[in-house]
């Protein structure tokens, strides 16, 4: 083949499975068949590359089936360092009332281009970001009447690859009425997956991640039967990429779940599907031209933590839609909920008097916010208080403490009551707003999350979505946004489902990737494995205390709880890290990590540095260069766990040495175990 075009050499051996059993004249044959065939419409394909030339995917026509004569199907495919990553994929749009768009079609135009997203961000991993990408759009023309016309827009960035769908205004179409999208992602190999396998399209996201192979989720043996999988996917293609597939900019459009639709026991491979209209489930999108598609976003890396670390996400969206946002704050909070509403008698009492002994303790603690959860409206009216807790009396109570309070809210009253309620938390004074059991995707689902964004921002309300889908970049567009909640965390605790270290090694590699996330640690009654009891009152953790310090700097959660109740952390010297650990990060390194198995990460805050390590049920030892931190010698304030925590885990061993960043510190991790630690400059002290 060395006679051939390197790019088209390239070309052919993705498209011929075979390839391998091409002899020179046979691949000679096949490019002439590229040129001439009908079915070959466009014989060079749209090559995009990266910066650094590592990833690149690439956009052609191809034959529908290998005895059509003409027409030719849109795909796409991947490479990182050289190695397939995605097959040809097809690119297709179902629409009701007309042929699927997407075949019988040629690429008749592509324009490159680059470009650098540079924008700062209030609760993102990193406070400034710089991000160099090249991109391209292409027009797809229908061979045959109507001729209707798609384009797609890509971008390459170092990271991760994103491409999206975009229906210019067109005699042939005159509006958009989407069944289905029918994104195909044909994995090169049979990939392990960490997959968020949900029941139906009305869910919030809390689940755990289960790790199988790609053709587990095939319907297999004839057998009819699926999984839908929600987003992000992590794969890891051995010897090729870790992969996160995943999406982004989801205004105007419904949420992206995947199916395995191969049928058989080798299929490898996944395909788009769109969450359901709720008035017609019979479709996924009702709206006018021009139209674009959420992007569709494959992050690749040759390491996991590095899937971690990439802002394409938030690159992909719009910047920021609020002029002046002064008065975003990330931070901690005080929270009632968890605790049971337990008050300085030990006893429960969802009454002012009681909340005002969390904003105390808040006060006492240093936190901004005191999160007063649900119970205090008047059935589903938001604009009316129940009359147990006054919430205007305990923002002026808050705010004589120099803390602000939050409000718990049910998604379907913010539906039917924003704009007039909106208005009234402003007057009260409340900060922000968390509006729980959102539970649906949809197209109008999706439009809700906007809407909510945009009223909050316009009367100084932050938001933290609670029950809701996952991350896709909306924090950028409306930094109002901190925090959303799509793995219970802590709460599982409470309720009687199992949230053990083993989830919390899976999160960061996986949800954590697409945004920041409500996790709720802090639980400082600690149990092992065997000794765990769910239970309301008080309830328990899994694994050390130190894990659950570690996980301030682990999970990325601009609104973060200090879940236990205020009596947990009375004397106990562990909770000072609680106190110092911000919330709001300058830069973030991932210094190792398994997905399930355990992960480091440092995050720097001005001149300090935080450091989160945290395990599985496997004790371990870690060894993590310091070479993140800046020049000088620093104060290494290191909460580990004690010498028994694997059988004691509330011990935690607290101590102080000098460091510098060319050295290396030895971590020892209890089964269930963390370490975290803050480094301080010394000339600060």
């Amino acid at each position: 083949m060395s006679s051939i075009p390197k790019a088209i050499s390239s070309f052919l051996e993705r498209l011929f499975p075979m390839r391998r059993c091409l002899s020179g004249p046979l691949v000679l044959s096949a490019l002439m068949l590229i040129c001439n065939l009908e079915g070959f419409a466009d014989p060079d394909p749209v090559i995009l590359s990266s910066p650094d030339q590592q990833l690149i995917i690439r956009f052609a026509t191809v034959a529908e089936n290998e005895s059509s004569g003409s027409g030719g199907k849109l795909v796409y495919s991947v490479d990182f360092h050289g190695k397939h990553v995605i097959d040809a994929s097809s690119l297709a749009l179902e629409l009701s009332g007309q042929p699927t768009l997407g075949s019988n079609m040629e690429i008749s135009e592509s324009t490159p281009a680059k470009g650098s997203d540079d924008y700062n961000l209030i609760g993102g991993k990193v406070s400034n970001v710089h991000d160099l990408y090249n991109s391209v759009q292409l027009r797809a023309v229908e061979r045959s009447e109507p001729k209707r016309s798609l384009v797609i827009e890509a971008r390459a960035y170092n990271d991760g690859i994103a491409f999206r769908y975009v229906l210019p205004e067109q005699d042939a179409m005159k509006d958009l009425r989407l069944k289905q999208e029918d994104t195909e992602f044909r994995v090169s190999t049979d990939a392990t997956t960490w997959a968020l396998a949900l029941p139906n399209y009305r869910s919030s996201y809390e689940s755990e991640y289960v790790k199988l192979p790609t053709t587990a989720f095939s319907n297999q043996g004839g057998v009819s039967s699926s999984f839908l999988i929600g987003m992000p996917l992590l794969m890891h293609l051995p010897g090729v990429a870790w992969v996160t597939l995943t999406e982004a900019d989801l205004e105007g459009n419904p949420g992206m779940y995947v199916t395995n639709p191969s049928g058989n026991w080798a299929g490898h491979w996944f395909v788009s599907k769109l969450s359901p209209r709720f008035d017609d489930p019979g479709l996924a999108l009702t709206t006018t031209l021009p139209h674009h598609s959420a992007w569709r976003v494959l992050l690749v890396a040759d390491k996991p933590g590095k899937l971690m670390e990439s802002n394409v996400i938030s690159d992909l969206n719009p910047p920021s839609r609020v002029q002046d946002t002064s008065w975003i704050h990330p931070g901690k909070a005080s929270w009632n909920w968890w605790a049971g509403d337990i008050g300085p008698d030990g006893k429960s009492a969802y009454t002012t008097k009681n909340m005002e002994y969390y904003v105390d303790f808040a006060a006492q603690s240093g936190f901004p916010y005191m999160l007063l959860d649900a119970g205090w409206a008047d059935g589903r009216d938001i604009t009316k208080q129940r009359g147990n807790v006054d919430v205007p009396e305990l923002v002026r109570y808050a705010a004589a403490k120099q803390v602000k309070v939050w409000i718990w809210l049910y998604s379907t009253s913010v539906m039917d009551q924003m704009k007039e309620a909106f208005p009234l938390f402003e007057s009260w004074g409340v900060a922000g707003v968390k509006i729980d059991f959102i539970n649906r995707d949809d197209q109008d689902g999706i439009k809700f999350y906007y809407d909510v964004a945009r009223e909050a921002a316009e009367h100084h309300l932050m938001v933290d979505f609670h029950g809701a889908s996952k991350p896709w970049g909306i924090e950028r567009t409306y930094p109002n946004v901190l925090s959303y909640e799509a793995v219970l965390g802590a709460e599982n605790n409470k309720v009687g489902r199992r949230d053990s270290p083993v989830d919390r090694t899976v999160f960061p590699f996986t949800r954590m990737v697409a945004g920041p996330l409500d996790y709720t640690p802090g639980g400082f009654t600690n149990a092992t494995e065997d000794d765990f009891v769910a239970r309301d009152q008080s309830p328990m953790v899994m694994g050390t205390r130190a894990q659950q310090l570690a996980l301030y700097v682990v999970f990325q959660t601009p609104f973060q709880m200090v879940s236990d109740r205020p009596q947990a952390y009375a004397d106990q010297p562990a909770f000072q890290f609680i106190r110092d650990v911000p919330t709001q990060w300058d830069s973030m390194y991932v210094l190792n990590g398994e997905p399930g198995e355990f992960v480091t990460i440092a995050r720097n805050h001005g001149n300090e540095w935080y450091l989160g390590s945290i395990t599985n049920w496997t004790p371990r030892d870690l060894h993590v260069p310091l070479n993140f931190l800046g020049n000088g010698r620093y104060i290494a304030e290191i909460y580990q766990d004690g010498a028994d925590a694997g059988d004691h885990p509330e011990h935690v061993t607290i101590k102080k040495q000098i460091v510098d960043r060319t050295e290396q510190l030895t971590l020892h991790l209890a089964a269930g175990g963390g370490c975290a630690i803050r480094f301080i400059p010394k000339s600060k002290k």
